[in-house]
């Protein structure tokens, strides 16, 4: 009897210690950011012209969000991964992303130390991840969504791409790359679908970055190319000036950016090239150029400083200038409070309508400036929090 009972309590024991250490090798993380405050804008559209703008805006300095991330220790070195995670309005509580679930990120993987992670699912292009972030005015300050150019048809911010594989590596003495490729999913059409806006989920994409980190300086390049962007679910957003969403076949676009930090200040700048193909006639070029610079006057206040340069070419027109200027001061390491003011000028036409401006990328925006106004004027006071 005495045997018996040692057994089992040794059995027990050992049960308890193998959960234990099971559990240590693996760990899920809530994470997630609110961000919410008032814009004004003096030029958005209404019917028949323009007026000023207040309003509620969610989501600018970063979109809000919550997701869990998580990983399992499978053993020499190798791991397996994962993250989904949700975009939501936090002034209405809504689903961003066309409404989906986890619109945001929605992938599972494995891990290799030293080598790299292979992913499936709803993930990032490399657009956003080597080139928004680290080198535009969008990624650098809490201008965020405001400074990112028009309706972020160069990718630098909501560049997802649905049924992906995708290959990151690790750092190699500072070097990092990766390449991903989007199914279609559609019958017969492996390389996106021939009938614009007919199936849902028929878009397929590729695209491809190489990134260097040194010390202070970092550049970056990338390259992604989206089939039949206006056939995704959520479609990516190519409207600006008189180009249309449902009339392109091919957006492609590559840029390349750097930075240096100098004590506590950073500049930084990049370029980006988009090409639109359209199903029917010609094609249209859209560069963008931004330089500035930001610098922490204290471990809490931080200023940052920017200039774009967007221009429209080939078969549809514009020109743009922006300048934005922003202040953030940190509460705590979690949260932070800004303000921040954005000028754009438009000029340019295309046939019989005036190029307008539009300040912002295409999740949070004031439309266009409306008939008759070719500048926009915007301010906002904005609250973020992280978790």
């Amino acid at each position: 009897m005495k045997k018996n009972l040692l057994a089992t309590a040794a059995l027990a024991a050992f049960a308890a210690l193998a959960a234990t250490s099971a559990h240590a090798q693996s760990s899920v993380t809530l994470y997630g950011i609110i961000d919410a405050g008032i814009s004004y804008a003096n030029n958005a559209a209404r019917t028949g012209g323009s007026d000023s703008l207040v309003k509620y805006d969610d989501g600018v300095a970063q979109g809000s969000r919550w997701g869990l991330k998580g990983s399992e220790d499978l053993g020499g070195g190798l791991k397996a991964i994962f993250t989904l995670e949700n975009g939501f309005n936090s002034g209405t509580g809504a689903l961003g992303q066309g409404g989906a679930e986890f619109g945001r990120q929605a992938f599972v993987g494995i891990s290799k130390n030293d080598v790299g992670a292979l992913t499936f699912g709803r993930q990032y292009s490399f657009s956003t991840d080597y080139l928004g972030g680290a080198y535009s005015i969008g990624g650098q300050t809490v201008a965020g969504n405001y400074a990112y150019h028009i309706n972020d048809v160069d990718q630098l911010t909501s560049s997802r791409i649905n049924n992906s594989v995708k290959f990151s590596s690790a750092s190699f003495y500072g070097v990092t790359f990766g390449a991903m490729y989007g199914f279609s999913n559609a019958a017969g059409a492996f390389a996106g679908s021939p009938t614009v806006g007919t199936t849902a989920g028929s878009s397929r994409a590729y695209s491809f970055g190489l990134n260097y980190k040194t010390g202070p300086l970092g550049i970056g390049a990338a390259y992604t190319d989206i089939h039949y962007p206006g056939s995704s679910t959520p479609t990516f957003s190519t409207n600006i000036a008189n180009i249309t969403q449902a009339n392109i076949k091919d957006l492609r676009t590559f840029g390349i950016g750097a930075n240096y930090a100098l004590g506590a200040a950073t500049i930084f700048g990049l370029w980006t090239n988009t090409r639109f193909e359209p199903v029917t006639g010609a094609s249209s070029k859209f560069n963008a150029f931004d330089i500035g610079g930001k610098y922490a006057f204290t471990s809490a206040l931080t200023a940052g400083l920017g200039y774009s340069y967007m221009n429209l070419t080939d078969n549809a027109k514009g020109h743009w200038h922006q300048f934005d200027a922003s202040v953030d001061y940190a509460l705590s390491k979690r949260t932070d409070v800004y303000v921040l003011g954005i000028y754009q000028k438009a000029s340019g036409r295309n046939g019989t309508n005036d190029v307008q401006a539009q300040i912002g990328s295409a999740t949070s925006y004031f439309g266009t400036s409306g008939l008759g106004e070719d500048d926009q004027l915007a301010f906002r006071v904005g609250i973020r929090h992280k978790f």
